[in-house]
């Protein structure tokens, strides 16, 4: 083969090679973990559950019963701050209880809503333990109750022996959130009422 014939095919594999390595070459790490991440882990959109959460945004004063077994119910005022998270994807509400003895305790809640399952998951953590409450409803809503249903990530201890549900009431002025415990036949039982309302 002459010189300038082999010179001529070998910068043509050269310029090939180049040609076929340039987008990689110019897309940046990070892009391309980006693209890496995004197909692993599709983004999802608000679905009709946000739009409930939506609606339950603001301050509230609140007044919280517990209704024992036996005995008369007790009765604690408080604060509450809710609003929208993570670009309106999640509600996060931001508690304080005025306790009768003085003092004060906080709580944390998180909700969200899942268009692909139709479920609502939330999770719960206070100042007054160092444990999470889970619930997540059963893939049925109506647009008006949200309803949770005790989880447990623990395979070895049963869930589902309580029920939380929420609703609006006075055209939207009010927020009713409602503890039920549930008995070894089902039977539900009221055991606290969280009553929310506008400031």
């Amino acid at each position: 083969m002459q010189p300038v014939l082999a010179y001529h095919l070998a910068m043509n594999k050269w310029i090939v090679a180049a040609l076929l390595l340039a987008p990689v070459a110019s897309a940046s790490p990070a892009a391309l973990a980006q693209q890496s991440h995004k197909e692993y882990e599709p983004p999802s959109a608000a679905g009709a559950g946000q739009k409930l959460l939506e609606q339950i945004t603001g301050d509230f004063e609140m007044t919280k019963t517990f209704f024992p077994a036996n005995g008369k119910p007790t009765v604690t005022k408080g604060t509450v701050k809710q609003f929208m998270v993570q670009g309106g994807k999640f509600l996060e509400s931001d508690f304080t209880f005025f306790d009768p003895d003085g003092s004060k305790s906080t709580g944390v809640g998180v909700i969200g809503f899942d268009a692909k399952t139709n479920k609502f998951t939330s999770f719960w953590y206070d100042s007054t333990k160092t444990s999470f409450s889970i619930r997540q409803s059963d893939g049925t809503f109506d647009g008006k109750t949200i309803t949770l249903w005790a989880t447990s990530l623990d395979p070895d201890r049963p869930g589902h022996k309580s029920v939380a549900r929420m609703h609006l009431e006075d055209d939207g002025k009010v927020l009713v959130h409602r503890h039920y415990s549930i008995d070894d036949q089902g039977n539900e039982r009221l055991v606290l009422e969280w009553r929310m309302t506008r400031k």
